[in-house]
C-alpha cells in the first residue's frame, strides 16, 4: 500500500497550529469572563463572529472545486472552518454537453447548475477570477467581475483553475477563431451558425454564398468531433427551411493534425467515428492543421484554402495561467502534486482538475490523470476529504480511481462509446452516452430540463431561432477567455508586499 508522501511533521506542524487557534478560543470560560475574572465587557451579540476560523479558499467552479465545495459543506461544521469559493459565475458548467449547447439541441440555462440550490448552501462566493497566488504571504489576487482587484487571505487554498483552449502562434487564430468552452461561446457560436445561412440565403454573389456555407472545426477530440457532427446536423435540418440555398453548398470541414480520430478509444470505435462523419458528408482530414487564418479564409497546412466565415478551434487545452503566477514545479504546464493532491514544500495548498498533474496510481508508471470529468469531480471529493483531515490531524488519502470508458455523442441515433472497455455503436452507444451525462448532472432540477430538451427535441425538431447573443461587434476566441489578465508572479508578490505596507 502507497504511503501519503506528506510527511508527518508537516501534519504534526499543522495540527499543533490548529491545536493553538482552538485553545485561544476556549481560553475564556464564559463570554464576559477571561482567566475566571470578571470583565467588563459586553457579551457578544448573536451571530458575530469573536475567534477567527480557519480560512479555506477553493478557485474554480468546474467539476473539481464544486465537488470539493459540496463535501466540504456536508462534512465539515459550520464552527470547524469558514469557505470562500471564487468564481466569474455562480454557477457549475456542465462541460461535455456544451456541444448540445451550441447546435440548439439543449438550452443554456440546462447546463448551467446554480451553486445557491444545496440545502447545506453556507459558501462565502466571490465573483470574479483568481489573477494570482503569492504562497509564501498565504494570499490570493482576485479581480472581480466589476474589475476590482482584491487580496483574498487564506489558511488553506483548493487551486481548481481548470484549463483555457490550448492555441499555437498561428497567424490571424485568436483574432478568428471560435472557441468552445464557456456557455456565451457556445450560445454565441449557435448564433454565429445561423446568421451565416441567414446572409447566404439574402446573398446573390455566388462567392460570399459558398464562403457563407463552409464550416471549419479545428481538433479531433471529443469537443471537436461532438461540434462538427451536431452542428452540422443543424445545418442539415436548417437547410430544408432555406429554398434558395443548395444543400450541397453546406460543407463541413473537420481537421486534426494527429494521424488518428479520438485515438483514446481504440482504432475500431476510432474508425466508426470517421465513417459516420464521413456518411453525413464531413469532410475529415487527418494529419492537417491551420497555416493561418483570416476573416474571409483559412489556409490548411497541405497548402488548401478553404473559403469561409467560421472557423472553431478545439484543439486541445492548456492549464489555467494561474499556475504560471505561483513559480512553482509543473509538468507539461500543470502543478506538479502528490497523490494526496498536495503541492510540495508548501502547507495548506492543494491543487486538482485540468490544472494540476494529479499521479494516476491506477495505471502507475508514473501516469498522470487526464483532464477529464470523471476524474475532476472524484478528485474533488477527494481533495476535500484530505483538507478535514489535515484541519483535524488525521493521515490524508492518496487518490486512486480506475477509469471508467469514454462516451461520445455524435447527434441523433449516432455514438461510440467504450464503458469499461466494452465498445459500443449506434443507439446502445447512445443511450450510454446520454445515461452517463444525465446521471452526473448534479441536480434534478438540471436533469429535469435536460431531459425534457432530449423529449423536445426529439418530438419537435430543432429551432432555427437566433437569440441575440450574437451582436453587432464580433467576438472571437480572444474576447471571451480572458488569459491576459494574470500577474506576473513578480507583480503578484509586489502588490501583497504594498498592501502589507500600506496596512501594517
Amino acid at each position: 500500500m502507497l504511503e501519503p508522501t506528506r510527511s508527518s511533521a508537516c501534519r504534526t506542524r499543522l495540527a499543533e497550529r490548529l491545536g493553538a487557534r482552538w485553545d485561544r478560543r476556549w481560553y475564556a470560560p464564559n463570554p464576559g469572563q477571561a482567566n475566571g475574572v470578571e470583565s467588563d465587557r459586553l457579551e457578544p451579540q448573536k451571530g458575530m463572529n469573536t475567534v477567527t476560523r480557519p480560512r479555506i479558499l477553493v478557485v474554480g467552479a468546474g467539476f473539481a472545486g464544486v465537488g470539493c465545495v459540496r463535501r466540504l459543506e456536508r462534512k465539515l461544521a459550520p464552527a470547524e472552518a469558514d469557505v470562500t469559493l471564487v468564481t466569474p459565475q455562480s454557477y457549475q458548467l456542465y462541460l461535455p454537453l456544451l456541444p448540445q449547447v451550441a447546435s440548439g439541441v439543449l438550452t443554456p440555462q440546462s447546463i448551467a447548475l446554480s451553486l445557491r440550490r444545496s440545502k447545506r448552501y453556507r459558501t462565502r462566493i466571490i465573483p470574479g477570477g483568481a489573477i494570482g497566488v503569492d504562497l509564501r504571504s498565504k494570499v490570493c489576487v482576485v479581480r472581480t467581475i466589476t474589475d476590482k482587484i482584491v487580496n483574498e487571505p487564506y489558511d488553506y487554498i483548493v487551486l481548481a483553475p481548470g484549463s483555457v483552449t490550448r492555441t499555437f502562434d498561428i497567424p490571424g487564430l485568436t483574432e478568428h477563431a471560435f472557441g468552445l468552452k464557456t456557455l456565451a461561446e457556445a450560445a454565441y457560436i449557435r448564433d454565429h451558425v445561423i446568421s451565416q445561412l441567414d446572409l447566404a440565403d439574402a446573398s446573390d454573389n455566388p462567392a460570399e454564398r459558398a464562403a457563407r456555407l463552409q464550416f471549419v472545426v479545428v481538433g479531433g477530440g471529443y469537443a471537436g468531433t461532438e461540434a462538427a457532427a451536431c452542428l452540422q446536423r443543424l445545418t442539415h435540418a436548417a437547410v430544408q427551411r432555406y429554398p434558395r440555398l443548395d444543400p450541397g453548398l453546406i460543407k463541413w470541414h473537420l481537421i486534426d493534425i494527429a494521424p488518428k480520430l479520438m485515438p483514446e478509444l481504440g482504432e475500431k470505435l476510432g474508425r466508426s467515428a470517421q465513417e459516420i462523419l464521413k456518411r453525413r458528408g464531413i469532410d475529415v482530414s487527418l494529419g492537417v492543421s491551420i497555416d493561418k487564418a483570416g476573416p474571409e479564409e483559412v489556409t490548411f497546412t497541405d497548402g488548401r484554402v478553404v473559403p469561409t466565415h467560421t472557423l472553431i478551434w478545439t484543439a486541445g487545452v492548456v492549464a489555467s495561467p494561474l499556475i504560471g503566477t505561483l513559480g512553482a514545479e509543473t509538468v507539461r504546464g500543470r502543478l506538479a502534486v502528490t497523490p494526496e493532491m498536495c503541492l510540495p514544500g508548501h502547507d495548506g495548498v492543494f491543487a486538482l482538475g485540468d490544472s494540476a498533474a494529479v499521479p494516476d496510481l491506477a495505471k502507475g508508471d508514473g501516469a498522470v490523470c487526464p483532464p477529464t470529468a470523471q476524474h475532476a469531480m472524484r478528485q474533488g471529493k477527494s481533495v476535500a476529504d484530505n483538507v478535514i483531515a489535515t484541519l483535524r490531524g488525521a493521515p490524508m488519502q492518496p487518490y486512486v480511481h480506475r477509469d471508467l470508458g469514454l462516451v461520445v455523442d455524435l447527434g441523433g441515433r449516432d455514438a461510440v462509446s467504450k464503458p469499461l472497455g466494452v465498445e459500443l455503436r449506434g443507439v446502445p452507444a447512445q443511450v450510454v452516452a446520454r445515461g452517463y451525462h444525465w446521471s452526473a448532472l448534479r441536480t434534478n432540477v438540471a436533469k429535469a430540463r435536460v431531459m425534457t430538451n432530449w423529449l423536445l427535441n426529439a418530438v419537435a425538431g430543432d429551432d432555427f431561432v437566433r437569440t441575440g447573443f450574437q451582436a453587432r461587434k464580433p467576438a472571437r476566441l480572444k474576447d471571451f477567455e480572458f488569459t491576459d489578465a494574470y500577474l506576473t508572479p513578480e507583480q503578484v508578490r509586489a502588490r501583497v508586499q504594498g498592501e502589507a505596507a500600506e496596512n501594517p
